[in-house]
């Protein structure tokens, strides 16, 4: 995640990574975050924001996130972009959020956390190479 190192900043990129823990993907019971869908998060202070210039109003962010999901399905991955979207909604300080969805590198199970292979009941299986009901 890319951010600037004030106070603020690190407590809605917190907030940020909290919330895409919350998204879970269309395919697979688990978070995005543990699928290791989330390729990258970037923040970006928005000084056109209302009150961006008034002392003790907290700043607003842009939020751009770039995700692999799990498969090419136009339904499921417009479901999962729209989750995304709503929660960081959701997040008071988040003015708005661009979701890049990448067909290439294509996911692999590979990426998922061990939390997430804890979560799908993978934890003794490091070297999964596919997972049934993913395209």
């Amino acid at each position: 995640m890319t951010v600037n190192n004030t106070q603020a900043d690190s407590m809605i990129e917190a907030q940020v990574q909290s919330a895409l823990r919350d998204c879970f993907d269309p395919s697979l019971p688990c978070n995005i975050v543990d699928l290791g869908l989330v390729q990258s998060v970037t923040l970006t202070h928005d000084p056109q924001a209302p009150g961006a210039n008034i002392p003790g109003v907290p700043p607003k962010y842009r939020v751009a996130i770039t995700i692999t999901p799990t498969t090419q399905d136009d339904t499921a991955n417009a479901h999962l972009a729209a989750q995304v979207q709503n929660r960081l909604a959701g997040l008071e300080q988040v003015l708005h959020t661009a979701i890049t969805l990448l067909d290439a590198p294509a996911w692999t199970p590979q990426r998922i956390t061990p939390a997430g292979r804890r979560t799908l009941g993978l934890e003794g299986n490091p070297n999964l190479i596919q997972i049934s009901g993913v395209q």
